[in-house]
């Protein structure tokens, strides 16, 4: 799997390269939160990796599900061990494309459509997102925020804790991007 990510990051560059029109990042940010009766939950993850190529208007954002960090190490153990099952479903991905009628090398403000699938805990499912963009000096901030339930990607939550964990997540994407023609 990881050979495959890495082969699609690999071609949305080379493209690119060409087109002179990709951004990339491995240190985005990705932060999930549930919210549930008994307890808050919050993790980070900083070493998030990402590729978008403005001339073919896709978008591949990976990230390693060991590298989410919580405040409290029991909570990121049972997260890798119990839930998401690191050992056996390492990363999660978004593949996808962006519509946008502006472009977006142009300094500025922009709101896109990112839609696609997203891999989570060994699940596809199609997303979509609404993505703000901020394009200035050769950099490229995207902000998202959006939903996804545990019982789509087959995450299974206990009855003995099912008023600490919520079943449908927050999730959050910060990602600076900067041109690899820099």
């Amino acid at each position: 799997m990881k050979h495959i990510i890495s082969f699609c990051l690999l071609t949305l560059c080379t493209q690119a390269a060409v087109a002179q029109q990709t951004f990339l990042t491995k240190e985005g940010h990705v932060t999930f939160f549930s919210k549930a009766p008994l307890e808050d939950i919050e993790a980070k993850n900083a070493k998030v990796s990402a590729a978008l190529d403005l001339s073919s208007k896709e978008i591949v954002v990976k990230m390693d599900m060991v590298d989410f960090h919580f405040e409290k190490a029991l909570m990121e153990e049972h997260f890798n061990e119990n839930y998401i099952e690191s050992d056996k479903y390492p990363t999660a991905i978004f593949q996808g494309s962006f519509s946008s009628e502006n472009d977006l090398s142009v300094d500025g403000d922009y709101t896109i459509m990112a839609e696609g699938e997203i891999t989570l805990h060994g699940i596809t499912k199609p997303l979509l997102a609404e993505v703000a963009i901020q394009t200035s000096e050769g950099k490229i901030e995207a902000k998202s925020n959006f939903k996804i339930k545990t019982a789509d990607h087959e995450i299974k939550i206990p009855r003995i804790v099912i008023k600490n964990i919520a079943e449908i997540i927050d999730v959050t994407v910060d990602l600076t991007l900067t041109d690899i023609n820099g």
